[in-house]
């Protein structure tokens, strides 16, 4: 077992990694904030919309295109202190198919999420908690692990790495409650949660 420290940089560098997800959401919140055409083109499936009028298309390419571009960001600060390594695992264009994965797989569970709560009944903001905070961190580890699954494995489930996992699960609860509350209060969310 690791000592502290080694815990605290394996945790560092799961998050470093990892922000590429976190963004595409919020992103996509200010994207498709005026888009008229809606992921789903306001179709319904058994009498209730397929997702509702909170997932353009705009705001899915707006949120895809800002998490990639915060990926290129932590690619260039990376290889500042790892020339050769780049961003942390491997060749530059397959840490860019990495971002990539993490950025569209993120947004997708966002989007499962909302089909999800269209079956359940719930309306657009209604606060669905659990799948509100992490549906879109298992649809960027699942759809990364099915392209990247040794990047996946060895830097969330290998060994002491699951400490960066678990740390993804408690802080990503903190960061979108923090997140929708500042939205509230700038007037870009309808509601707090």
């Amino acid at each position: 077992m690791a000592d502290i420290v080694d815990i605290l940089i394996i945790i560092g560098l799961g998050m470093w990694l990892f922000l590429p997800a976190y963004i595409p959401n919020a992103a996509a919140s200010l994207f498709g904030r005026h888009s008229k055409t809606m992921i789903d083109f306001g179709k319904s499936w058994r009498g209730k919309r397929i997702l509702g009028d909170g997932k353009s298309w705009l705001g899915f390419f707006g949120g895809v295109l800002t998490g990639i571009v915060l990926g290129l960001i932590l690619i260039a600060v990376s290889s500042i202190w790892d020339p050769e390594n780049y961003w942390g695992y491997g060749p530059f264009w397959n840490n860019i198919s990495i971002i990539a994965c993490l950025s569209v797989g993120a947004l997708l569970g966002d989007i499962c999420g909302a089909f999800i709560k269209r079956r359940l009944g719930m309306e657009r903001g209604q606060k669905a908690p659990i799948l509100d905070q992490y549906d879109f961190v298992a649809g960027a580890f699942i759809l990364t692990a099915i392209f990247h699954f040794d990047f996946i494995f060895h830097n969330y489930f290998e060994g002491d790495h699951i400490f960066a996992f678990i740390f993804i699960l408690l802080i990503t609860f903190a960061i979108h409650r923090s997140v929708n509350i500042i939205g509230y209060k700038m007037g870009l969310n309808k509601e707090p949660w």
